[in-house]
């Protein structure tokens, strides 16, 4: 089968194609047939660290490699037709068409994956397209945990998002305005009308205004993207409010600590990891038609090396999807 093989760290041209076995179904294993997948920021920061905070540097390259990469196929969405299952399956059957993750062992930049029957997998609305539906398991699964687990969501609250063009921050907007809130989307000018086209009942064009200077207060400010902080809009945050960074580096990790113990304003974050569940939800919703992914461009599996450098220079709208 076909895959691309990350074999060192370096610039995106380090990635090649090559054809390795295609692997066998254990047990409790089905036999995936990749038809579409994607390369996002988590995708980057195994290849490279791209977006690895500085306190997380040595931690990251603990688990994934010092010197030489410990993954070496990358790809943690995916959408493929289950091609065979292992003889303890009981949850799928060959023919089904699925999407979900592979987890952090990722895999999916390859033609086949075999995946756990246990996994973060579930069955792919019938007339959902395979690149519509690889996308969904990382970018909406991370808003979920943020805005619902951490951030305690309600109808009513006003919640401002910061990055909100971006994988996660589509996804946050449509789920905010699910669960009832007042949203704010901030973004570049370019991505005003797309952010509003998804339900923001207010944009921010950050080029042409500060939100912090506006006077608007939240009950909860999630940062998508790593360019705003706890120290800055604190002003903005209601008494009780709550201030969600995706990316933390040390300080957020001190704030989240210290914040925990004191009174009113909070920092809070974690790590997202979805469910089978999360899944389930996201098919409603999508089903309903409150949910839907934003796909910024379509790579063909061969040019994986050239999305990861468009998505490196971190101005992506939405999601990078890789056909296989």
């Amino acid at each position: 089968m076909k895959a691309i093989l990350h074999t060192r760290f370096g610039t995106p041209d380090e990635l090649q194609l090559k054809e390795i076995e295609k692997p066998v179904p254990r047990g409790n294993e089905v036999l995936i047939r990749i038809q579409a997948t994607t390369v996002t920021s988590t995708d980057c920061n195994v290849r490279n660290f791209t977006f690895v905070p500085g306190f997380f540097q040595l931690p990251a390259r603990l688990m994934f490699g010092v010197f030489k990469p410990r993954i070496h196929i990358l790809g943690i969405d995916l959408a493929g037709e289950v091609e065979a299952v292992g003889n303890n399956v009981e949850r799928f059957t060959k023919g089904d068409q699925v999407f979900g993750t592979p987890g952090m062992t990722f895999g999916a930049h390859a033609e086949y994956i075999c995946v756990p029957d246990e996994g973060v997998l579930t069955i792919k609305p019938a007339d959902m397209a395979w690149v519509e539906a690889a996308p969904i398991f990382l970018g909406a699964s991370t808003a979920l945990y943020y805005l619902r687990d951490k951030g305690n969501i309600q109808a009513g609250h006003n919640i401002l998002i910061y990055g909100a063009s971006g994988a996660i921050g589509t996804y946050a907007v449509q789920l905010a305005k699910y669960f009832g809130a007042d949203v704010t989307g901030v973004c570049s000018t370019t991505n005003v009308e797309m952010v509003a086209s998804l339900g923001a009942d207010h944009v921010i064009d950050y080029t042409q205004e500060d939100y912090t200077e506006s006077g608007e207060t939240y009950d909860l400010i999630l940062d998508t993207v790593g360019k705003t902080s706890f120290i800055r809009c604190k002003n903005s945050l209601r008494k009780n409010g709550v201030f969600l960074p995706v990316v933390m580096d040390l300080t957020e990790l001190l704030q989240i600590l210290c914040t925990a113990v004191l009174g009113g304003k909070k920092v809070k974050g974690g790590v997202a990891d979805g469910s089978i569940e999360d899944l389930e939800f996201f098919k409603e919703l999508i089903g309903a038609g409150k949910l839907k992914p934003v796909i910024d461009r379509c790579y063909p599996l061969e040019k994986t090396a050239e999305a990861f450098q468009y998505v490196e220079k971190g101005h992506k709208k939405g999601n990078v999807v890789i056909t296989v």
